[in-house]
């Protein structure tokens, strides 16, 4: 997987370099952080809910997640090749926006090191989605890693790392 994983940024970068312009997912990575946000609403709507026992909560959640779901067909390309892709890019959109606001909870209790420390995960997750959107990795090509083979003080894990530095190169909010 690892020589494979190569290839797939070697191809990446070829193509960035035969384009004129730089590669800009500006306004992808906005429609993704308005994702996390429809998901949080999604979230919010059913506890309400389920809490107050006033159902127009559950038919406004389901409004919300039909316009999440149109949107997500925006950002994940390979929904023909199964649900897989497309549930754990929801998923993981999911928990990196819940890591970002613990991580922002942590930090207003004066809890520094926590929040970056989840900040750190959700910025992996976050990281893996796009990989996983962009055919960095293919998760059809993930096999077990047996313990023995781990590398127990590497926190991050090699793939995390590596999958971390294209995102950030790829990448870049600030462009208009």
């Amino acid at each position: 997987m690892k020589e494979d994983l190569k290839g797939k940024i070697e191809n990446l970068i070829q193509k960035i370099k035969k384009n004129t312009s730089e590669l800009d997912l500006s306004a992808d990575e906005d429609l993704s952080v308005a994702l996390m946000n429809l998901i949080s609403i999604e979230e919010h709507f059913y506890f309400s809910g389920a809490k107050t026992g006033n159902k127009k909560y559950f038919d406004l959640l389901n409004e919300v997640r039909n316009i999440r779901k149109e949107l997500l067909k925006k950002l994940v390309k390979n929904v023909e090749e199964g649900a897989e892709i497309w549930c754990l890019s929801k998923h993981l959109l999911g928990a990196t926006m819940r890591l970002i606001e613990v991580g922002t909870k942590e930090l207003d209790k004066g809890n520094k090191e926590s929040a970056y420390d989840l900040f750190e995960k959700a910025y992996n997750l976050y990281s893996l989605f796009w990989s996983l959107n962009l055919g960095i990795i293919d998760v059809g090509e993930v096999k077990k890693i047996e313990d023995n083979k781990l590398n127990k003080e590497d926190k991050e894990g090699t793939v995390f790392r590596n999958i971390k530095e294209i995102i950030k190169k790829l990448i870049d909010c600030c462009k208009e």
